[in-house]
């Protein structure tokens, strides 16, 4: 790309609304056929503003679509041990078809135990073992959202993976982890990172495909970023600043996500797509 080029956006909204209406669709006639409609329980532990707020606007997204949901909110002080009972009530109930643990819980709460309760037929925001297992395996299952909705994204933009570098900076559970398994088993060769990386600006200089997914603000500038590269920032900071910059990242990209508008609205999109994936397969549609 020349100095006076910038990268095409990769914009997640237009997108996300055409997933979020084929669920809508399918939502009904899940209801129509069974009477049944699709349900999905969203559990809070606490009330931290930003999780509330993020699981009211996944309720009202649910109701846009034709989702059921119902929501479960525990006081802070809930135990590790209260909190799995609650989980396990809700993967044996079957009027819910999918669970969403709004997360972080509380430093006192261990969250992997928790996220392990849930049924693994239900974990329609891919946070478990067994669906982060199914990503590594290519097997049959739910995937993280975030993740889920990244590889959307790139196939939407027709970004060819195969034999490319992909570079993914972060190593969480349910995001970094779970992104490099799918980008792996689309044929792209994947390098992980992380904010404690020796040298990291060398090595995102390889990338024909950078995943920023670290939160930390502006951990990768453009000087740094391939010509020609795809830049995925899944960062969300305190006073929405992204991972990469975008300003400098754009003059050198050929492809780059903006915030808002990128990754965002994907991953709530994928959350109510594999809800009713979910809701179909436990009622044998």
């Amino acid at each position: 790309m020349s100095a006076t080029q910038t990268a095409r956006l990769m914009h997640g909204t237009g997108l996300a609304k055409s997933i979020v209406e084929g669920a809508a669709a399918r939502a009904a006639e899940i209801s129509r056929r069974t009477g049944a409609g699709p349900c999905l329980a969203t559990v809070l532990v606490g009330e931290d503003p930003a999780s509330v707020t993020y699981v009211r606007m996944k309720r009202a997204r649910c109701a846009k679509a034709g989702i059921q949901s119902r929501h479960i909110g525990l006081p802070a002080a809930t135990t590790t041990a209260e909190l799995i009972d609650t989980l396990a009530g809700l993967s044996g109930d079957p009027e819910v078809h999918g669970i969403l643990l709004q997360h972080p819980c509380g430093p006192h709460i261990d969250e992997r135990a928790a996220f392990e309760a849930i049924a693994p037929e239900k974990d329609v925001d891919g946070v478990t073992m067994h669906s982060f297992a199914a990503m590594s395996f290519a097997l049959p299952g739910f995937v993280s959202c975030t993740p889920g909705g990244i590889m959307r994204l790139l196939e939407a933009y027709d970004v060819d993976l195969v034999g490319k570098h992909a570079v993914v900076v972060g190593r969480s559970a349910i995001l970094g982890k779970p992104v490099g398994m799918l980008l792996l088993a689309r044929d792209a060769t994947v390098t992980y990172c992380h904010s404690r990386t020796a040298d990291l600006p060398a090595i995102v200089r390889e990338a024909d495909v950078v995943v920023a997914a670290v939160g930390r603000p502006r951990l990768i500038w453009g000087k740094d970023i391939k010509p020609g590269a795809v830049v995925i920032d899944a960062g969300c900071n305190p006073g929405n600043v992204s991972d990469v910059d975008f300003d400098t990242a754009r003059t050198r990209a050929r492809l780059i996500t903006p915030l808002p508008g990128g990754v965002g609205p994907m991953t709530i999109a994928v959350l109510l797509a594999q809800t009713v994936e979910a809701a179909a397969n436990q009622l044998g549609i």
